[in-house]
C-alpha cells in the first residue's frame, strides 16, 4: 500500500517522465524515477512490497537473464521488470511503478547496488551469474564487490539463491546461505579468479570442477545444467532447449533464468519453451539492415564479455566492424583491449571504428590481424564487402550505432 506522499512521488515522476518524452530528451524512466525517489526516499520499498521478486545480477548476461527469467515468470502471472537496462535505483522505481498490479518482478539490478535494493524489495529469488573484472575506473576490485554481496546475502536469509557454481566468486558470495540452487551455467573467463576470494590460496582447476588448495571451498555439485541440445534440472528433468539467442553463455544464462523461474513455481517446460522465444535483448543480437549490409549488433563491455561476442562472430561473412569508445560509462581506461584476444580472425576482414579505433588498431597489429581503421561506425559497415556484417561495439559505442539506425 503506498503512503499519500508516495502517490504524490509517482504522480511527479509520471509529469517528468511525460516532459522528457514530449521535448524529445529520452524515454522519461530514469528522470521519472529520480522525481519520485528525491521526493519519497522510500518509494523502492513501498513499490516491492507485495510483490515475488527475483534480482538478477552480475557483471556480464544480467539483462539478457532478466528478459528470460521475465519472459519464464510470464507463464505464472504479469511481471513488472527493467527490460531496457536501467539497473539502478530510479530505472527499478520506473519498472515497478509502470506496472503497479503486477505481483511478480524480474529486475536486473547492477552488483554494487544488489544489497540496499534487496533490502528494500525483499526478494524471493537472487540470481548469481558471473563476477569479473570491468570497468575499474567506476566499479572498483572485485574481490570487494564479491565481499560485499556476501554480506548483502546473508541479511536474507529465506530467499533462494540461484548461483552460477562454475564461476568462483559468485560460488563464494552464496557459499554460506542456507537456501542455494547451483547451476552449471559456464564460466570460460578465469582469469580474474586465479586465487579463493576466502583464504587467498590458488584456485585449481580440473576439467569442469574447481577447488581451493587452502580451505574446503571448492565447486559444488550442480541440480541444473545444459549441454548443446539439453537443459537438466532436479529430479531427473531433462528438456530440450533450442534457443533464439547465439551462444553457450546464453545456454547458460537461460538455464539460470528457468532455475529462477521454477523456485516461484513456473511449469519447467513452459518456462524453457518461454526463455527460447527471446530474440532481442534491448537491440542485442538483433539483425539490421544499413545501407546495403545486413549486420548483426553484439554488445561486449569487458574483457570476459568481449570474449563471449568474439566466440559468437561469424567469421565467414563479409566482414566484422569492432567499434571502441572510452566514455565515463566504457570506462576512460582501456587497458583491457590488451587481455581480449583477438588473434584468431585469419582472413576476416575487420575494421577499427569508434572514438578509439586507433587504441583498437593499435591492438589489432599486435594480435598480427589485418585491418583498416573507419572511425564512424556506420561508414566502417559500409567499407565492408557486399553481404552481412557482425558488429560488436561497446556500451556508448552500441547506443550511437543503435540510435543512428533506428
Amino acid at each position: 500500500m503506498l503512503t499519500l506522499r508516495g502517490r504524490a512521488a509517482l504522480a511527479a515522476g509520471a509529469s517528468a517522465r511525460w516532459a522528457s518524452r514530449v521535448t524529445g530528451r529520452g524515454a522519461g524512466a530514469m528522470i521519472g524515477g529520480l522525481v519520485a525517489m528525491t521526493l519519497d526516499s522510500s518509494i523502492l520499498r513501498q513499490l516491492g512490497q507485495g510483490r515475488r521478486t527475483v534480482v538478477v545480477t552480475g557483471t556480464n548476461g544480467k539483462s539478457t537473464t532478466t528478459r528470460m527469467t521475465a519472459a519464464a515468470l510470464a507463464t505464472v502471472g504479469p511481471v513488472a521488470s527493467n527490460s531496457e537496462g536501467a539497473n539502478m535505483d530510479a530505472g527499478l522505481v520506473a519498472a515497478l511503478a509502470g506496472a503497479r498490479s503486477a505481483q511478480l518482478a524480474a529486475l536486473e539490478v547492477d552488483e554494487m547496488h544488489v544489497p540496499h535494493v534487496s533490502d528494500a524489495v525483499d526478494p524471493s529469488v537472487i540470481v548469481l551469474l558471473n563476477l569479473s573484472r570491468d570497468q575499474l575506473d567506476r566499479v572498483g576490485e572485485i574481490n570487494h564487490i564479491e565481499r560485499t554481496l556476501r554480506g548483502g546475502l546473508a541479511r536474507h536469509p529465506g530467499a533462494v539463491i540461484v548461483a552460477n557454481c562454475d564461476d568462483v566468486l559468485m560460488t563464494s558470495a552464496a557459499y554460506d546461505n542456507p537456501n542455494v540452487v547451483w547451476v552449471a551455467a559456464g564460466g570460460s573467463w578465469a582469469g580474474d579468479s586465479v586465487s579463493c576470494p576466502r583464504s587467498g590460496e590458488i584456485i585449481v582447476r580440473d576439467g569442469v570442477s574447481w577447488y581451493s588448495t587452502g580451505s574446503d571451498f571448492k565447486r559444488p555439485s550442480p541440480q541444473w545444467w545444459f549441454d548443446d541440445t539439453h537443459i537438466y534440472g532436479p529430479d531427473g528433468l531433462v528438456l530440450p532447449m533450442t534457443l533464439a539467442l547465439p551462444g553457450a553463455v546464453n545456454r547458460g544464462n537461460a538455464t539460470q533464468a528457468v532455475a529462477a523461474a521454477v523456485a516461484l513455481g513456473a511449469d519447467p517446460a513452459a518456462a524453457v519453451a518461454a526463455v527460447s522465444g527471446v530474440d532481442e535483448v534491448a537491440g542485442r543480437y538483433r539483425t539490421v539492415q544499413v545501407g546495403s549490409h545486413t549486420a548483426r549488433i553484439l554488445l561486449a563491455k569487458n574483457p570476459a564479455g568481449w570474449q563471449e561476442a568474439l566466440s559468437m562472430v561469424d567469421k565467414h561473412g563479409a566482414g566484422v566492424v569492432i567499434a571502441v569508445n572510452g566514455q565515463v560509462p566504457d570506462g576512460e581506461d582501456l587497458s583491457w583491449l590488451w587481455d581480449v584476444r583477438f588473434e584468431h580472425f585469419g582472413d576476416t576482414q575487420v575494421v577499427a571504428a569508434g572514438e578509439r579505433g586507433t587504441d583498437l588498431a593499435v591492438r589489432l597489429g599486435y594480435a598480427d590481424v589485418e585491418h583498416t581503421l573507419v572511425h564512424d561506425t556506420v561508414a566502417a559497415i559500409d567499407s565492408c564487402p557486399p553481404g552481412h556484417v557482425e558488429v560488436i561495439a561497446n556500451y556508448t559505442a552500441f547506443l550511437q550505432l543503435n540510435r543512428r539506425i533506428s
